[in-house]
C-alpha cells in the first residue's frame, strides 16, 4: 500500500470516526468511499469493516454508561446475522438492486417517523436492522436502516449511540470474519488499523465531547443530517 494512500486513509478515519462517536453512526459514510476509491471496492469495503469494528471497540468503552443491551438486543443479533449474509453475498448480489432497497426502506422510515406511525415504527424495527446489517455486508453501508432500526428503541441520544455502538460493532466484526476467511484482508490492512488505532482513540473521544454538549435538538439536527449524506451518498453511486 502506498504511502500516500495510508495517509488518505488515516485522515478519513479522523473525519469518519468522529462523526461516528457523535450522532452514533456515519462511520462509513466518508471511510468506505475514500477505501474503496483508493483500494477497489472489495479491498475497501472489507478494510472498512476492520476499522469500523476496531472503532466500535472504543466507542462501546466510551459509552459504556449507557449501553442499552437489553433494549437493543434483537437489533444487535439481526444486524449481526445480516452482515453474514450481505459479507457472502458481496461479490454475487447486483449492487444497484440493494441500493435503491436502502432508499426506499430510508423513505418509508422517514415518513413514519414523521407522521408517528407508532405502530408501523415498531414493527418494521426487526426488518430495518437485519436490512441494515445485509446491505452493510455487501455495500459497507448500514446507516440509514441501521439508524432508523434503533430509532425505534426511542432512546436519549447517549443511549442511543450506545446502541448504535453496540450493533456496528456486532455487523462488523461479523463481517470483518467473513472477509478475513474469503483472504480480502491482508498484510498491508492491519497495518493500516494498527496505525489508525490511536486515532480511533482521539476522535472517538472527540465525538462523545460533542454528542454530550450540542443538546437534543442539535443531536436531531446531527443525526438528520448524517441520515441524508447517507442518501445522497447511495444516490450519487446509482446514477453515476
Amino acid at each position: 500500500m502506498e504511502p500516500w494512500v495510508i495517509a488518505l486513509t488515516l485522515v478519513a478515519v479522523v473525519v469518519s470516526f468522529t462523526i461516528s462517536a457523535s450522532a452514533g453512526l456515519g462511520g462509513s459514510l466518508i471511510l468506505v468511499p475514500t477505501l474503496a476509491l483508493v483500494l477497489g471496492t472489495k479491498e475497501g469495503v472489507a478494510l472498512a469493516a476492520l476499522l469500523l469494528a476496531l472503532n466500535n471497540v472504543v466507542k462501546v468503552i466510551a459509552y459504556r454508561r449507557t449501553l442499552p443491551f437489553k433494549k437493543a438486543f434483537l437489533v444487535i443479533i439481526l444486524v449481526a446475522l445480516g452482515a453474514v449474509l450481505g459479507a457472502r453475498l458481496l461479490v454475487a448480489a447486483p449492487e444497484e438492486i440493494v441500493t435503491v432497497a436502502v432508499i426506499v426502506s430510508f423513505a418509508v422510515a422517514l415518513i413514519a417517523e414523521r407522521m408517528d406511525l407508532s405502530r408501523l415504527r415498531t414493527a418494521g424495527g426487526p426488518v430495518l436492522a437485519f436490512g441494515a446489517g445485509a446491505t452493510s455486508g455487501f455495500s459497507g453501508t448500514s446507516g440509514p436502516l441501521k439508524g432508523m432500526a434503533i430509532r425505534q428503541l426511542d432512546l436519549d441520544r447517549a443511549h442511543f449511540v450506545g446502541a448504535a455502538s453496540l450493533a456496528s460493532l456486532a455487523g462488523d466484526t461479523a463481517k470483518t470474519a467473513v472477509f478475513a476467511e474469503a483472504q480480502l484482508l491482508g498484510s498491508s490492512s492491519v497495518l493500516v488499523a494498527l496505525l489508525a488505532a490511536p486515532l480511533m482513540v482521539l476522535s472517538t473521544f472527540a465525538g462523545r465531547r460533542i454528542n454530550h454538549t450540542i443538546g437534543e435538538r442539535g443531536y436531531t439536527v446531527l443525526f438528520w443530517a448524517v441520515m441524508t449524506g447517507y442518501t445522497l451518498r447511495l444516490v450519487i453511486g446509482l446514477v453515476s
